[in-house]
C-alpha cells in the first residue's frame, strides 16, 4: 500500500441494505413498494406532488429504525486514520455514514434529511415531513421540496468527484450495481488516469470487468476486513 496515497471511495445501495435499508432496484423494479418512475423523477413530482413528498416523508422517518453497520464504521476509521487524500462518494441518501462517522463525504444523489427550494436552490437540513408548499427560509417561496437528485437531474459535485478520481491512486467501488451513470462510470475515469482499482460486492456487477480486481460478499465482513489492509 506504500505506492497508495489519494484513494476514492464510491459506495451504493448494497452498504446500506445489511442496515435494513432497501435497495432502489427491488423485487419488480419497486422502491418500498413503488415504482421508481412514480417517485424519482421531475415528471412524478410535478404530477403528483403529495405522493413524491410523502413517499420521502417516509423514507426519512425510517431512518430512525436502522443504524450504521461494520461497513460504515470501517470506513469512518479509514478517513480519520488514513494520512493521504481520501473522498467517499456515496450514492445513497441515508445518513449512515454521517452516523458512523465519515467525514470526507459527498452525497451525489442528495440526502433525505435535506430540503432543496425549487425557486433558489437554497438547501437546508429538514428533519420533519416536508409537505408541498413549505416555504424556503431564504427567498420565502413556498418549493421546497426532497433535496434528492431525481432521474435526469445532474449529480451534485460532479467538478469535484471528477477531480478526485483523476488524482486518485486507488478507486474502490462498494455495493454498487454498476448500472447508474454516471457512477457506473468512475471505474473507466479512475483507470484512464492510472488508478488501481477494487470492486467489492455481494455479487458481480454490471462493471465488473472494468475492475483490477472484484472481491464478493457482505460489505459488512469485506470492508473491515479491507481497512485493516490498507490501515496495516
Amino acid at each position: 500500500m506504500a505506492a497508495i496515497r489519494n484513494v476514492v471511495i464510491l459506495t451504493g445501495a448494497g452498504v446500506s441494505a445489511e442496515s435494513g435499508v432497501a435497495t432502489f432496484r427491488g423485487p419488480g423494479g419497486l422502491w418500498e413498494g413503488q415504482r421508481v418512475e412514480d417517485v424519482c423523477t421531475p415528471q412524478a413530482l410535478a404530477r403528483d406532488p403529495a405522493l413524491v413528498h410523502r413517499f420521502y416523508d417516509e423514507r426519512r422517518a425510517k431512518l430512525a429504525s436502522v443504524a450504521p453497520n461494520p461497513a460504515h464504521l470501517a470506513l469512518a476509521r479509514l478517513d480519520a486514520e488514513w494520512p493521504g487524500e481520501l473522498l467517499l462518494v456515496t450514492q445513497n441518501v441515508d445518513d449512515l455514514h454521517e452516523r458512523g462517522g465519515s467525514m470526507r463525504l459527498i452525497h451525489m444523489h442528495g440526502e433525505l434529511k435535506s430540503a432543496l427550494c425549487a425557486g433558489c436552490g437554497h438547501r437546508e437540513a429538514w428533519e420533519e415531513s416536508l409537505p408541498p408548499g413549505c416555504e424556503c427560509t431564504v427567498c420565502g417561496a413556498p418549493l421546497l421540496r426532497p433535496d434528492i437528485v431525481f432521474f435526469g437531474e445532474m449529480p451534485y459535485r460532479m467538478e469535484a468527484i471528477e477531480r478526485a478520481l483523476a488524482e486518485a491512486d486507488l478507486f474502490v467501488s462498494i455495493g454498487t450495481s454498476g448500472a447508474v451513470y454516471p457512477a457506473a462510470g468512475f471505474v473507466q475515469t479512475a483507470r484512464y488516469h492510472g488508478a488501481d482499482t477494487l470492486e467489492m460486492n455481494l455479487d458481480p456487477s454490471q462493471g465488473s470487468g472494468w475492475f483490477a480486481e472484484s472481491r464478493l460478499g457482505p460489505a459488512g465482513v469485506l470492508v473491515p476486513e479491507w481497512v485493516e489492509e490498507m490501515l496495516a
